[in-house]
């Protein structure tokens, strides 16, 4: 085996051991849809059909890899509300439990698109794979201490902070340090990728301070842990929607009433009380039923482009920690399938 073939693999299998580690728990199962056989049937289905214009049977399919997190709940409620036959597509969303398991079912091809974030969008494209961002999404990591003595995100020098090196989750840690004046090394870095162990050790004490999601977020504050600070009040957002550019030259108008779709379920979110949906997100993002009346549903907006200078900061660090050699741009990855910047 020549010298470049043994670094491409070199690099898919970074890619596949940074990505497993880049999201919610740490178990995986295969992946679920509620339309799984208009997924197998998608590949029969003309693209080009207009919405309005055809019969159920001739919608195209279009196929997502999601993780249980609150940044699909806009594209579950289109799916389960019927937004998305009505603009004129048929979201087959397929869920993960792990990003590992996401991955696999992408690079088989087993999915159009996926929620990802921009640490691993420099990972796909160092390893080669041409995947384009089409839009920001609403993910949030919250960072939370259970020490009565750190009150603010500067109160960490010097302390443990656990999270998951070489993913988004550092990535938002080593932005909010920034923030505040201090850099990683700083504090003393305690990783741990499975995210439920996470946020057992900072209830039990054996560290200051941890980087989680939904819905552990909020299973921390019922249990006593304070909020320093997230990706919202930080002004960081490193969650994305991506598709591979073949995908894109494909399916573009499934991609753009997939958009029509999941707008129209964030108006549907904001006129209807939250009590008519909120089984559904605890269903598919995790909660317990004890923690229904503790969930703050976010504030979604419509769909839109991500920001050319998160991009830009998010591939500055992965530079930084030599997860990204090649020359790639803001520009190179991100698509004006539905929006321009």
């Amino acid at each position: 085996m020549n010298k470049i073939k043994m670094n491409k693999m070199l690099l898919m299998m970074l890619l596949l051991a940074v990505a497993g580690i880049i999201a919610t728990g740490c178990g995986g199962k295969a992946g679920s849809s509620s339309t799984q056989a208009a997924g197998e049937a998608s590949a029969a289905v003309p693209e080009n059909s207009a919405p309005g214009e055809t019969s159920a049977a001739d919608i195209p399919v279009l196929s997502l890899g999601l993780l249980p997190s609150i940044d699909a709940i806009p594209f579950i409620i289109a799916h389960e509300q019927g937004f998305d036959q009505k603009h004129g597509v048929k979201l087959d969303i397929q869920t993960f439990k792990s990003a590992k398991d996401r991955d696999v079912a992408f690079q088989a091809g087993k999915v159009d698109g996926l929620s990802a974030d921009l640490v691993a969008i420099s990972i796909y494209n160092e390893a080669g794979l041409d995947v384009k961002i089409t839009s920001t999404t609403f993910g949030e990591f919250d960072l939370l201490t259970g020490n009565p003595e750190i009150r603010e995100v500067k109160d960490l020098k010097g302390k443990s902070v656990i999270l998951s090196k070489n993913t988004s989750t550092q990535y938002t840690v080593a932005m909010m340090l920034k923030q505040a004046g201090l850099t990683e090394e700083d504090i003393h870095v305690t990783e741990v990728p499975q995210i439920p162990t996470r946020l057992e050790l900072l209830k039990n004490n054996k560290a200051d301070a941890a980087i989680l999601p939904e819905p552990y977020v909020t299973m921390g504050r019922t249990a006593g842990l304070n909020v320093l600070s997230s990706t919202v009040t930080a002004g960081v957002n490193p969650f994305v929607l991506a598709f591979p550019q073949s995908a894109i030259d494909a399916k573009p108008a499934a991609i753009q009433s997939m958009y029509a779709a999941y707008d129209e379920a964030v108006a549907y979110m904001k006129s209807k009380p939250q009590a008519e949906y909120i089984d559904l997100i605890i269903q598919e993002v995790g909660y317990p039923d004890t923690l229904k009346d503790e969930i703050k549903v976010p504030d979604y907006v419509p769909a839109h482009q991500v920001d050319v200078k998160e991009v830009e900061a998010a591939f500055a660090w992965a530079r930084e920690k030599g997860l990204l050699t090649r020359t790639i741009v803001a520009e190179d990855v991100i698509s004006d399938v539905q929006f321009k910047n």
